[in-house]
């Protein structure tokens, strides 16, 4: 069965003076010459992208859409008409929002945090900017200290309220960030704490050692690729440490800490130095 809105794994049928065609079951389905790639043969297994054209046809790609069906991506609006509006999301064909799926309209030019889902009446991926009704902590699928992804979802007075796993909502708090962020911003976190109402606090980056880990290998080539030497240290500040290293300060000490033990490295008056 070939699944729209999301990747398919399909082999190759036939070619056409149109693309080629891949197995779908039925009659093959489309995958456009520009988007074939040049060395295909009949047999060969391709990831597609599986979507409806602009003439409502279900048809194949090999672009890659900047979300898929059940992501949650920050689009900017390119068509507003009386249904709704369309908002590119990296294909040929815009990803529609319906009126009714619109927090308060949409204009063209702006951007807008919405879920792609498909809809049950057409078959055809959407999407829709109201968000609440798509997230809920009533029964998590995360446990404290699982790494997951986050997506910045609006500004509190603590800090962010960010979506879990295009699923669940939880926090990160101002004391945790350690660099810019804005609605619409996606990267890796983890789960630091789960309260008895399910109501969650999440950190970036990845959690206790294995962060350390990560970040020791990271510390040792900015020095070699200093000759050795780093102005930055226990004194110096959370934001240049972020900028320089891409760590919190409490990371970046942890990391430091580590190494001098291994004694990978030298603590000076003004920085840290290799012992290589």
């Amino acid at each position: 069965m070939v699944k729209v809105g999301v990747y398919n794994k399909l082999a190759v049928q036939r070619f056409t003076a149109f693309g080629a065609f891949l197995e779908d079951g039925k009659e093959g389905l489309l995958l456009p010459k520009r988007f074939v790639p040049a060395q295909a043969k009949v047999g060969d297994v391709l990831e597609v992208f599986v979507y409806h054209d602009s003439e409502d046809r279900l048809i194949a790609t090999t672009q890659r859409p900047k979300a898929i069906a059940g992501e949650i991506a920050l689009l900017q609006a390119v068509t507003v008409n009386n249904q709704g509006a369309f908002l590119d999301w990296g294909l040929m064909k815009d990803l529609f929002v319906p009126r009714s799926k619109q927090l308060s309209g949409m204009r063209v030019g702006g951007y807008y945090l919405v879920k792609v889902y498909i809809d049950v009446q057409t078959g055809r991926a959407a999407a829709t900017e109201k968000l609440e009704f798509e997230l809920s902590n009533e029964t998590l699928t995360v446990k404290e200290k699982d790494l997951v992804n986050l997506v910045v979802y609006r500004k509190s007075d603590i800090g962010y309220v960010v979506i879990i796993n295009n699923l669940h909502t939880g926090v990160l708090h101002n004391n945790e960030i350690y660099r810019n962020i804005q609605v619409g911003d996606r990267f890796e976190g983890f789960i630091k704490h789960i309260r008895p109402d399910n109501k969650i606090d999440v950190v970036a980056g990845k959690p206790g050692y294995t962060r350390v880990e990560d970040e020791s290998g990271k510390i040792l080539r900015l020095l070699k690729e200093s000759n050795g030497y780093l102005p930055y240290y226990d004194k110096s500040s959370p934001e240049e440490i972020y900028d320089v290293f891409g760590m919190s300060k409490k990371t970046f000490k942890m990391v430091t800490g580590r190494l001098y033990k291994e004694r990978k490295l030298i603590f000076t008056d003004t920085g840290i130095k290799s012992t290589e």
